[in-house]
């Protein structure tokens, strides 16, 4: 039999276009799905992780008063914000600008969390939306599974220095850099002032910071909130990938999730964020709370902070991006039409 020539098989238009997406479609669903080789944690190099989980248990001795549970409680939210606010919307996104000086305030304050330094973190986030739940993210639940998302990337060793090419635009600031090398600099400060309180408020004044008074306080206070700190940023790593809703598609497994966006002060909202990480607030419609939102908005009417980023008409009410880039020019096209009849009505 005569072979037919190979352009006889040349196919074109529609038809091509939809093979061509087809096969590329599953070229792509076997590659993302073939994970990374990670390497286990160092059992000894994680000692420390381990003792902040474990010091807590020290008010088993030393008892507990109201005071460590309100100091713990205030740090808790108070150093939330840090996280959503400053390591997350601000170093990782640029969702909004700042000056230099509360710059290095927003990096000082996020560190106090003990969540290594700030450059450290957003180079990482940035990497995570760059690979979102293919096998290069450092955390996905879809690929390695829940424990590895929520705690293993942390723990072991593939993920422990920080990518300065990723995060070159604030790498060029010394200060920061030196406190990116310095992490557990703000919360050793954080750790001290917190028993010294505790020394003053339950004891007779600064010289029992070392006694049960102040070290009541450290462990509750300090390290009981920094733990919940941990699991609780960690959950949206982990659990948000795969408890909630889905409004857009984000072409991840994002999910969207009121009882976490109370929990993490806005952060639950995170499939709104996958699918337009750029903006300062991530519950994108009034009835989505976010409150770390509402404080970023504080902390603008105030000078500290501003140029907070929102979210364009055109990807609020789409549902993915082809329909975004449809309905932005929808958009355009009426701001058009109304301005040329304003036009004509003062002509």
């Amino acid at each position: 039999m005569k072979a037919l020539p190979l352009q006889s098989f040349e196919i074109s238009g529609p038809l091509a276009a939809l093979l061509s997406t087809f096969f590329g479609l599953l070229i792509m669903t076997k590659i993302d799905l073939t994970p990374e080789v990670r390497r286990k944690p160092v059992i000894a190099q994680e000692i420390a992780f381990a003792a902040i989980h474990l010091a807590p248990l020290g008010a088993l001795w030393t008892g507990a008063t109201w005071f460590d549970w309100t100091v713990c409680a205030v740090l808790y939210f108070t150093r939330m914000f840090w996280v959503t606010g400053g390591y997350h919307r601000y170093f990782a996104h640029k969702s909004y600008k700042t000056s230099r000086w509360f710059q290095f305030v927003i990096a000082f304050m996020s560190q106090t969390t003990a969540q290594k330094g700030a450059l450290w973190w957003a180079a990482h986030h940035r990497h995570h939306h760059r690979h979102s739940d293919t096998p290069a993210d450092p955390h996905s639940m879809k690929i390695y599974g829940f424990w590895y998302s929520h705690i293993g990337w942390i723990v072991g060793p593939d993920f422990k220095e920080t990518d300065y090419k990723v995060i070159g635009d604030y790498a060029k600031y010394p200060e920061l850099v030196w406190l990116n090398k310095h992490y557990l600099v703000p919360p050793t400060i954080l750790a001290v002032v917190v028993t010294a309180l505790g020394g003053i408020v339950n004891g007779n004044g600064i010289t029992d910071m070392f006694t049960s008074a102040g070290l009541s306080t450290l462990f509750i206070g300090f390290f009981l909130s920094t733990v919940i700190l941990y699991h609780a940023t960690f959950s949206i790593n982990s659990i948000m990938h795969k408890v909630g809703s889905q409004r857009y598609e984000s072409h991840d497994e994002s999910r969207n999730s009121i009882w976490l966006a109370l929990l993490t002060m806005g952060e639950g909202w995170h499939n709104n964020h996958h699918y337009y990480e750029v903006a300062a607030r991530q519950g994108f419609f009034w009835w989505e709370i976010d409150i770390t939102y509402y404080i970023l908005k504080g902390l603008s009417s105030v000078g500290l902070i501003w140029d907070l980023k929102g979210v364009p008409k055109h990807i609020l009410h789409s549902k993915n991006k082809q329909e975004a880039a449809q309905l932005r020019k929808k958009y355009e096209n009426e701001k058009q039409h109304e301005e040329k009849v304003l036009e004509s009505e003062h002509a």
